[in-house]
């Protein structure tokens, strides 16, 4: 009983923190990398679209993205996707290609940018806090229906904290890696 509401705190938690990784991926650092684009998606004949189903995208050099649409017709569609995404860039299209140049980052826009990856680490942790939270309540229902005995509640509450504490120091690593590639120059 108690083994299942740990093991499925410990899935929910690894899970916060991949959405943590994913979030920090989107955040760019002045290199070009193809995850800067994930999020963005495309008017594509009516619908929204991701934009890796419309084209291909590369890493032309550590400052340039390339995007090749499939269709010729999405190529103003995919610009105006990229102009009015959060990410501050202009895409220079020469025919069938997109280029994107990616401007060096300013000291000021850097320190946005940390403001911006504490947030999202903060989010996390308080997300591992409440699963914890959640787990803690789940063993007092199974104390009040009396499937789990006290010391059980303990032992168990003693092992998700153990996890809550791990997955925070983890968070803690990834958003010292991050600020510390942020402050690259």
């Amino acid at each position: 009983m108690a083994k299942n509401i740990i093991n499925d705190a410990d899935q929910r938690m690894n899970k916060t923190l991949e959405t943590l990784k994913h979030e920090m991926a989107k955040i760019r650092t002045g290199r070009a990398h193809t995850s800067l684009l994930e999020h963005i998606t495309v008017n594509y004949y009516g619908s929204d679209v991701p934009l890796n189903q419309t084209a291909n995208i590369n890493v032309l050099d550590a400052r340039t993205l390339s995007i090749t649409a499939w269709d010729k017709n999405a190529i103003s569609n995919i610009e105006k996707a990229i102009l009015n995404s959060d990410l501050g860039l202009n895409p220079v299209t020469t025919g069938d290609v997109i280029r994107i140049p990616l401007p060096p980052l300013t000291e000021e826009r850097r320190k946005e940018l940390i403001k911006i990856v504490h947030a999202e680490a903060e989010k996390s942790r308080v997300a591992i806090r409440n699963i914890r939270r959640d787990a803690i309540h789940s063993f007092k229902e199974k104390i009040k229906d009396k499937s789990i005995t006290q010391d059980e509640e303990k032992r168990s509450e003693e092992k998700i904290q153990k996890l809550t504490d791990d997955h925070i120091a983890h968070i803690e690593k990834v958003l010292k890696e991050k600020e510390k590639e942020l402050m690259e120059f």
